[in-house]
């Protein structure tokens, strides 16, 4: 079953249990993958679900963030609650020991010696963790990596 499936599979489960925060946040999903299908051209690929869905949590978190500023806990307790729902459908984070290996493997396969390499190293880098890591954090620790050659 593709995340495609399983992301329709979940729509049904909530509707069937009336959980409905369950129901917002899914139904947003599909409607951000048929936005993408149709921008596409074509039928997404588990790596374009995955790229939908990373965005969507990277939106979730960045709201949460603004609402804990703002003092809005109400609004920030929703869009943590969306952030589990969707981060259910991505692949297990990396944890640091391992996105660093990947970081070295990267930094070994492109040659890199200076931060000036540093789009080289997240070209080859970024498909075999997408999903898997936040891009933002990926390449301040790439960038540091160099910077420390």
């Amino acid at each position: 079953m593709d995340l495609q499936e399983k992301i329709s599979e979940g729509l049904k489960t909530a509707l069937k249990a009336g959980d409905q925060s369950r129901l917002k946040t899914l139904r947003l999903l599909k409607s951000d993958l048929t936005y993408k299908e149709k921008e596409l051209g074509r039928k997404l690929s588990d790596e374009d679900v995955l790229a939908v869905l990373s965005t969507a949590a990277k939106k979730r978190t960045e709201a949460m963030d603004e609402y804990r500023r703002g003092g809005r806990e109400d609004l920030y307790e929703e869009e943590r609650i969306e952030y589990q729902i969707v981060k259910e459908f991505l692949p297990e984070q990396l944890s640091l020991e391992e996105l660093g290996e990947l970081i070295d493997n990267a930094i070994k396969e492109v040659g890199a010696s200076s931060v000036n390499d540093l789009g080289a190293v997240m070209k080859i880098l970024m498909p075999s963790i997408r999903g898997r890591a936040d891009g933002k954090k990926v390449n301040i620790a790439v960038r540091e990596k160099l910077m420390a050659k």
